[in-house]
């Protein structure tokens, strides 16, 4: 009967897993769709040359009621992280789960993988359910995008 219900308790994970899954994947995109100009080079007076970035948001990924509700999340999360910290390929975004909650997070998350399909999105919850994480990365170049998309200040 044991191995039953390990069996049971296994399967149930899987489809909640499953579940949380197909959540994350149904959400809406971002509040914004431009393409980043990033200065790479100057011309012969010194004045910087700008190239088109990869990194662009889809406007159209959400209608003006999903667009708002997302617009107000990334407000939320952006006012009250407790801390960022740098990784080689991106940054993580700290909270405490006090003031927002995993669910508002997930939901996000959801909204802006569709707007923005660069990034990797990763959730923690660490340290026994003190804290929760969100890390964006993505491929070379992403941090400036990111710096500037989600305000983190200069070193």
């Amino acid at each position: 009967m044991n191995n039953e219900n390990e069996k049971f308790t296994t399967t149930r994970k899987l489809s909640l897993l499953g579940a949380a899954l197909a959540l994350l994947m149904a959400g809406g995109g971002a509040v914004r769709m431009q393409a980043h100009a990033v200065p790479k080079k100057t011309n012969a007076e010194g004045q910087p040359m700008t190239t088109q970035s990869k990194f662009y948001c889809n406007r159209n990924a959400l209608n003006p009621t999903e667009r708002a509700h997302h617009k107000q999340l990334t407000d939320k999360l952006l006012a009250i992280r407790t801390n960022i910290v740098e990784w080689e390929k991106g940054y993580e975004f700290q909270f405490s789960p006090s003031t927002i909650s995993l669910a508002e997070l997930a939901d996000w998350v959801a909204a802006e993988g569709k707007c923005c399909q660069f990034f990797d999105f990763h959730i923690d919850l660490e340290r026994r359910g003190s804290l929760l994480c969100l890390r964006l990365t993505g491929d070379e170049g992403i941090k400036p995008f990111i710096r500037a998309e989600f305000q983190v200040p200069a070193k």
